[in-house]
Formats: C-alpha cells, sequence, structure tokens
C-alpha cells in the first residue's frame, strides 16, 4: 500500500478542523499511489483527497496550486487546494507539504475505447489551450537532461538487447534535443494515464495528479497520453483509439509541421522516460510495500515505437 505517512484519525481531525468542513467521518489511505500519500476523506460537507507530496522541494507547490487555479476558472474537471477559513490553501502535515482537494466523481477505467481517448484527446486540448498564452514556467525534473543523465547510469543493470535499444533512444533524444525543446508550449498534465483519470461511463469527469505538470512541448503531453491510452494489450498502438485522440485533440488545437515531423520520435522520448522512472523506482523500493509499475512495459513499448504508422491529423 503505498502511504509513505501513516497518519493517525487525532492527527488528520487536527490538520481538517481550519477547512470548517465539519467533523472527521471516515478516511482511509489510498494504495494506487507510487509518488505521493493520499487519503480519501469523508466530512460531514462531503468527500475530499488528502495529498502529503514526498516528491520533490515544497517551492514548487505554488504552482501546482496556481495551475489547478487556472484550470478550475477555465471550468476543465480537476481538482484545486481548497482554502482553510483564513485563506491558506498550502499546509504542512507531518513535515510534509499537504493540500485537501475535492474528490472528482466517477472511477479509473482498464479498458480504454475510442469513446474515451477522444475524451481524453479534447481534454487534452482545452489544458493546452487554456495554458499556452501564459504559460506558468516550471521546467521538469524527469526531462530530456534528466533523461541523457540517467540513461547510461542505469545502463549497466541491462541486458545487452536491452541496453542497446536504450542507446538507440538516447542518441535519438540528444541529436533532436533543440528541436524537441523548440516545439510549440503550453503547461503538461506530464502524467496522463489511464490511472489518472475518472470517467462515468464514457464520460470524463476527472483529471488527477497533476504533480508531474510542468512547462513544455505541447506534443510530448500528447506522446505520453497516447502510449497508454491507445495501447493494446502488448503495447501496440490501436489505431482507431488513437485517431480518435489525436483528431478530438486538433480539433481545438491544430497540429504543426514541426510536430508532425517529430511525432514519432516523441513517442519513443515518452517511452524513455517512464522505462527509466519505473527502472528508478524499482531499484528505490525493492522489498517495500509499494505499488511499482513494471519497467519492461515501457521497453517493450518503446521497441515497437521503432516503427510509428499513425500520422498526425491537420498538420499545417
Amino acid at each position: 500500500m503505498s502511504v509513505f505517512t501513516p497518519l493517525t484519525r487525532t492527527e488528520l481531525e487536527t490538520f481538517l478542523a481550519p477547512y470548517g468542513l465539519g467533523r472527521l467521518l471516515d478516511f482511509q489511505g489510498i494504495a494506487a499511489g507510487s509518488e505521493n500519500t493520499n487519503y480519501f476523506i469523508s466530512l460531514e460537507q462531503g468527500e475530499y483527497v488528502l495529498t502529503l507530496v514526498e516528491r520533490g522541494p515544497i517551492k514548487e507547490m505554488p504552482f501546482f496550486i496556481e495551475l489547478l487555479d487556472v484550470l478550475h476558472t477555465a471550468d476543465l474537471p480537476v481538482p484545486f487546494a481548497l482554502r482553510t477559513v483564513d485563506g491558506q490553501a498550502l499546509r504542512e502535515l507531518k513535515g510534509k507539504p499537504a493540500l485537501l482537494q475535492p474528490r472528482l466523481a466517477g472511477k479509473h477505467i482498464r479498458e480504454a475505447n475510442a469513446q474515451h481517448c477522444a475524451q481524453v484527446g479534447e481534454l487534452l486540448g482545452h489544458l493546452h489551450v487554456a495554458t499556452r498564452d501564459n504559460v506558468l514556467e516550471r521546467k521538469t525534473d524527469r526531462g530530456l537532461d534528466w533523461m541523457l543523465a540517467e540513461g547510461p547510469a542505469l545502463m549497466a543493470d541491462l541486458s545487452p538487447e536491452s541496453a542497446q535499444l536504450l542507446q538507440k533512444a538516447l542518441d535519438e533524444i540528444s541529436a533532436h534535443k533543440e528541436q524537441i525543446l523548440a516545439l510549440p508550449r503550453a503547461n503538461l498534465h506530464g502524467d496522463l494515464f489511464r490511472d489518472n483519470a475518472m470517467f462515468e461511463g464514457t464520460h470524463l469527469t476527472g483529471l488527477i495528479d497533476f504533480y508531474n505538470a510542468c512547462s513544455g512541448p505541447m506534443l510530448y503531453d500528447v506522446a505520453i497520453a497516447l502510449n497508454d491510452w491507445c495501447a493494446d494489450e502488448d503495447g501496440k498502438i490501436d489505431e482507431p483509439r488513437a485517431r480518435a485522440l489525436l483528431g478530438a485533440y486538433a480539433a481545438l488545437r491544430p497540429f504543426t509541421a514541426s510536430e508532425a515531423q517529430l511525432w514519432p520520435t516523441m513517442l519513443r522520448v515518452a517511452c524513455v522516460r517512464f522505462w527509466l522512472s519505473r527502472l528508478i523506482a524499482a531499484h528505490t523500493f525493492a522489498g517495500q510495500d509499494v505499488l511499482i509499475h513494471d519497467p519492461g512495459e515501457f521497453e517493450r513499448r518503446l521497441a515497437l515505437r521503432q516503427a510509428v504508422t499513425i500520422h498526425l491529423p491537420f498538420a499545417l
């Protein structure tokens, strides 16, 4: 269970009292997280999620709060930091930055269809359009420079075939780094996987877990989402789902010629990012009661993305 910081009822009651939301009725740790501690909180006035941020410096938290405020103001279905009665959004609990947010309706889905993917593409398009003209700057700590530094360090523990695959991808990142960074920018979710979206039927009701959000190339965000939402059980891209996601996105923000050119590269870059971060997590949390995603999943997807047959629509 991925609750890195256990909390008692008394600790929670003391923390929650300044919000003026009534008595604590129930609470439960959320097992699905792999980086932060999250609790479902039931108070007299509603259902909430309490997050204790375990990774990253506290100085980053105002960025996340401001970004979610911007997206909430743009009527996107995102959580946002609730304020205490005296106006505090960012607080501290057991030495960790802590936020209380509304619990969004819906549930995660395991099997995505074209309707789900179209809704994901549409929401991602709205997110980018809402922020591209006034980007809130935050450099990701798992960007291209991180990949180029961490990749060689992890290569010694890989098989020769895996090391060769990774080296080829790192060489591609190095060769295209400046072109990637010059692509159209906005604020990115950075982790739009199935476990970060909520649905009721085929209606997308919420987008959660913005703690990988940053500023950067919008195409990277699209590649991250498509690699998960539009992949079959073997990791191969399902073309009807991919066309649904890309078409819905492009209806709001048409892709550019430079993005169309770099699309295959960006799909591979997105695979490298999660292959490496999962390798690090598997090593860091080995033997602990923490959810660890399979690094091999993105190694296999990277191998499959060496040939990309799905193209961007509406390139200008």
